[in-house]
């Protein structure tokens, strides 16, 4: 049969989008499937996206075998990090003054460097390859989810977005959004979901490989057991299983999805690493997990994708005022179709950010009052101290409380003397009523990359969240306070303002 390899190494995104089914054989850094070498056993190699260059992941010999498949006239497909992977470099360093170069194959004559692009796009097609044959002038779908995505070079540019914003503005314009090499044979894309969405991609890779009826009916069984076998592991290269006996017990007593959003008083506040870690420990036991993002940014559920290995769906990013994906009652009649046994919500900013604008709905609070939406919210202690953060997270529950969201827990997270959140402890349960109170401490990863904006390691921060969750929080808890949504609807902006807060609009 004919047999199309799959990047598997830590730092790799393999069940972020589907290919259009294609993969049929893991690829891992031995750079062997069934005792062979891939240049010799693959008829092409896709590369997904993640955080492989900022990994540094892949090893010298499987960099060499995917150099030989190119010279094999083999066909490589890159997307995003791995597009990245296969340019000369790469520019992480997004928050620092200087570049922070990490060196790519250079099968690709280009170089990355920081553009954030978080679109559901329509890309041009522009010139031919083995991914675009045919298709010269022709518009295809996807969804951009880069920190580094801005391409200079010489490499033959094949694609170029239609982009509404980047770098968290309004500016639409055209992108340079795939290339490929002089033959054609090597291609790096930035659109995710291409090859799902048009499936006359699909079509060309096969007919690369001279696929007739009877191989694509065995790549499409074969891709069917490669995706059951990578869905039984955490993350990537873990060694971390799934409790299968605990989900068949979880899917009898569940009798609808259960939904809880995690918000906070602030950004930076931690809380892609708690959804992260709450999301690993979940799925661990056994739960089918959905994670949506209030907002726009979908890099910050990235993570919490890289462990439960769920796709990133088009209703994963819920629209606030205009900025997103879908309307929140969309997103509702599509998780409707998932069959989830929970989902968690991660907010934007604080949970009031956006919530004074006339643009209704715009903030996470507008979000949980619309469909009931219990919160768990986090503090962190790191800028104010223990005493600021507590007395800041009881400021934001008591006018919560007025707008008639249900704040089902608190915590106080990056919590640098437990003796001290002890001492508060009694005052914000006082204060806010609330049962359901814990402290994480500050924990130190030994790798920069503790935030998806600056060089993330998905694998180190990944099973970081993943212990400490396991560690400082009672998961079993946090399922008993998650609820079933009902959405009502938005509430107009004056009747928030005038109704709970007391404040008139100006």
């Amino acid at each position: 049969m004919k047999k199309i390899g799959f990047l598997y190494v830590k730092g790799a995104l393999p069940m972020f989008e589907d290919f259009g089914n294609l993969p049929t054989h893991i690829v891992r850094n031995n750079g062997m499937i069934n005792g062979f070498k891939i240049h010799k056993e693959l008829d092409g190699l896709i590369i997904p996206g993640g955080s492989i260059i900022e990994s540094q992941s892949v090893s010298e010999e499987l960099k060499k075998e995917i150099i030989k498949m190119d010279t094999a006239g083999k066909f490589i497909l890159g997307m995003c990090s791995g597009f990245q992977f296969l340019s000369n470099k790469t520019d992480i360093g997004r928050k620092s003054p200087c570049p922070i170069n990490r060196e790519g194959l250079g099968l690709l004559d280009v170089s990355f460097s920081p553009m954030v692009g978080t679109d559901r796009v329509k890309a041009k097609i522009i010139k031919d390859s083995f991914l675009t044959e045919g298709m010269v002038g022709k518009k295809i779908t996807g969804f951009h989810c880069h920190t580094y995505g801005n391409i200079t070079g010489d490499a033959e540019p094949i694609l170029k977005s239609l982009v509404k914003r980047t770098n968290y503005a309004n500016d639409p314009r055209e992108i340079l959004s795939g290339v490929r090499n002089d033959d054609g044979n090597v291609v790096g894309l930035m659109v995710h979901g291409a090859l799902d969405e048009n499936h006359d991609l699909v079509r060309n890779v096969l007919k690369f490989i001279d696929a007739d009826e009877n191989d694509i009916l065995k790549i499409k069984n074969a891709n069917k057991t490669l995706l059951n076998k990578i869905k039984m592991e955490i993350g990537v290269e873990t060694g971390i299983n799934i409790d299968k006996s605990v989900e068949v017990n979880n899917s009898v007593h569940k009798s609808s999805t259960k939904i809880i959003m995690i918000a906070s008083t602030g950004s930076d506040s931690g809380k892609t690493f708690i959804t992260t870690g709450i999301v690993g420990a979940l799925i661990k036991q056994g739960y089918k997990v959905g994670v949506l993002k209030v907002g726009p940014d979908i890099r910050d559920i990235v993570p919490s994708l890289y462990l439960n290995k769920e796709k990133m769906e088009n209703f994963s990013s819920i629209k606030i005022g205009g900025l997103g994906w879908k309307d929140l009652k969309e997103v509702f009649e599509d998780l409707k179709k998932n069959n989830y046994d929970i989902v968690i919500v991660e907010g934007v900013m604080s949970i009031f950010t956006g919530m004074l604008n006339k643009k209704v709905p715009f903030s996470s609070a507008e979000i949980a009052i619309a469909a009931n939406i219990p919160v768990i919210m986090v503090s962190p202690c790191n800028k104010g101290g223990i005493e600021t953060a507590a007395v800041d997270v009881v400021s934001h529950v008591e006018m919560m409380n007025k707008m008639g969201i249900n704040t089902a827990g608190i915590i106080l997270n990056k919590v640098y003397d437990e003796g001290i959140a002890e001492s508060t402890s009694q005052f914000i349960k006082d204060k806010t009523k609330t049962e359901f109170l814990t402290f994480i401490p500050k924990i130190q990863l030994t790798e920069r990359g503790n935030m998806p904006e600056v060089e993330i390691k998905l694998d180190d921060f990944c099973l970081n969240a993943m212990e400490t969750a396991q560690n400082y929080l009672d998961i079993g808890k946090i399922i008993k306070l998650a609820e079933e949504p009902k959405f009502d609807n938005y509430m107009k902006f004056k009747e928030i303002i005038d109704r709970f807060t007391g404040i008139k609009e100006m």
